[in-house]
């Protein structure tokens, strides 16, 4: 099916999904429904297996964490209530708040959560770090969880509470313990503010989520994903509509409430109408050219290093948001925040006619380039035609093969070749907590079929950040992170293209958006 005709076919159900909220919303006293287009379609409700942000903010709605990050990205307490560190920081002991149910009334227990973090541990590198130091994880009694560890790892609480991909959300143990972190969930019971309803979840379609009505939020003011979780809407609708266009009318006619992430070459629609607010999302938004390293080209280093001298950020920045909504940035980690130096960038010259010479004596074999991009994330796809005619520019075969996004993050899994429905390079994103600090950072991770999908094999990147984990000064820190740069600009895990800012909007009867890496759905209101 040709990508055009799953977005008639999911724009058609957009529109049904629509009515049907809107008279269940008029028979109401109250409005107590939020109508929601995410940035894409929620193709699973396992937030551990795969790490596309609209699975991430599903968890966010159905699961509670242990930690959380505030505003200013330092880590809170969420379902703790007391932190306790012994034995020079060899020890860790956390005490659940009291009270905490799952959606199927069974209390959370020390047991689910240690249950949650060795499955998120098997598919989170800082997670996987975490555990490697851990000598004993155990369950003091229901309500209390004990790390023993090995060696000191002073990231423990970033680690427990970080919001980049995957989360360390907390599932019961019979569904965590019995599911390995390869192995999608079926079943998404949480113990978050919202339960998922998944008789009404048609992928594509729409996704629902009920109020809680037994979930106790914190005392303190919500900040950043920490903080109380007050829930003011019965439900909240996920209605996905692929097309901007449509979801932008759908927006100003009132029929939708929030529109996460809309074209910024629609935004002034929605400027000029009174009754919609446009506002700042994250400013910190990153995109890359990210490899297949487990196949042909790009298992070739010369092929990357290749590429990399080829792409000019500003071609791909204009093409994706326009005028003066970017920054071109040459560096591995954002640029204005700590850990970015830009060490080694100037390996990236904007010159086609070097990656065409560079190619050339990489020993290129014609080999067909399969780039992969979702149509209904309009700045993936307009990133990745630019990709495409430079890679064309420099003389590979290339092919882009169009998808929505539930589509293209399971393409996206596939380490089979290409002519077995695998995939060659692809256009993606961050947003800012995931590309803070080697610790955090999906992407320059070099340990193969463990790391994020491109998989790149690299044992000295893996040094690297395993010594900037150990690190105890800024500085330090600093300097690894530098050294960290210097070598991925040789080894070329993905090229980075830049940064941009992101949009939101809403209807102005919306109030209480919390400013966060993930759309939340606590201490929002709606005005009739």
């Amino acid at each position: 099916m040709t990508g055009t005709r799953r977005e008639f076919l999911y724009g058609t159900a957009a529109l049904a999904v629509l009515a049907a909220s809107a008279n269940r919303t008029s028979a109401q006293s109250k409005p107590t429904v939020m109508r929601f287009v995410p940035a894409g379609n929620l193709s699973s409700i396992d937030p551990i297996v795969t790490s596309g942000y609209p699975i991430r903010n599903h968890g966010y709605l159905v699961y509670d964490t242990l930690f959380a990050e505030d505003e200013k990205f330092e880590i809170q307490p969420q379902m703790v209530s007391k932190a306790e560190e012994g034995n020079d920081g060899l020890v860790y002991t956390f005490t659940l708040r009291p009270g905490l149910k799952f959606h199927d009334d069974a209390p959370v227990r020390a047991q689910d959560c240690i249950a949650s973090i060795k499955r998120w541990g098997g598919k989170d590198g800082l997670g996987q770090s975490l555990l490697d130091a851990t000598d004993k994880l155990e369950a003091v009694d229901d309500n209390t969880i004990r790390f023993t560890l090995k060696s000191a790892f002073p990231l423990i609480y970033t680690a427990l509470g970080k919001s980049s991909t995957p989360v360390c959300f907390i599932m019961p143990e019979r569904i965590a313990g019995a599911t390995d972190s390869k192995t999608q969930i079926t079943d998404a019971t949480g113990s978050g503010p919202y339960r998922f309803l998944p008789d009404e979840w048609i992928p594509g379609s729409k996704a629902v989520y009920e109020k809680f009505n037994d979930y106790i939020p914190r005392n303190e003011a919500p900040s950043g994903l920490a903080g109380g979780k007050q829930v003011n809407f019965n439900r909240v609708e996920w209605i996905i509509i692929p097309d901007q266009s449509t979801a932008v009318a759908a927006l100003k006619r009132g029929e939708i409430d929030w529109f996460e992430k809309p074209d910024l070459n629609l935004v002034e629609l929605l400027k000029g109408d009174p009754n919609v607010v446009v506002g700042d999302y994250d400013p910190y938004q990153g995109t890359l050219l990210r490899f297949n390293q487990q196949q042909k080209p790009f298992n070739n280093v010369k092929i990357r290093q290749a590429v990399m001298a080829a792409v000019n950020q500003e071609d791909v920045l204009v093409a994706m948001v326009g005028e003066g909504n970017y920054e071109i940035c040459k560096s591995f980690f954002f640029c204005g925040t700590p850990m970015s130096s830009g060490t080694g960038s100037g390996v990236m010259k904007g010159d086609p006619e070097l990656g065409k010479a560079m190619l050339k004596e990489a020993g290129y074999g014609g080999e067909k380039v399969i780039l992969i991009s979702a149509t209904d994330i309009p700045w993936i796809h307009s990133a990745t035609l630019v990709v495409e005619q430079l890679l064309r520019a420099i003389g590979m075969t290339v092919e882009v093969q169009t998808m929505d996004l539930g589509t293209y993050f399971t393409r996206r899994n596939s380490t089979e070749p290409v002519e077995k429905g695998g995939w060659s390079a692809l256009v993606s994103g961050a947003g800012s907590v995931d590309f803070l600090s080697p610790a955090q950072h999906l992407a320059l991770r070099g340990n193969g079929l463990a790391a994020w999908p491109g998989w790149p094999d690299d044992a000295d990147l893996e040094s690297l950040r395993a010594d900037w984990m150990k690190a105890t000064t800024q500085d330090q820190r600093k300097k690894i992170a530098s050294e960290v740069e210097a070598h991925a600009f040789q080894t070329v895990p993905y090229v980075p293209l830049g940064q941009r800012s992101q949009i939101t909007a809403y209807r102005k009867t919306v109030s209480g958006i919390i400013k966060s890496p993930a759309p939340l759905f606590w201490n929002v209101k709606k005005n009739a």
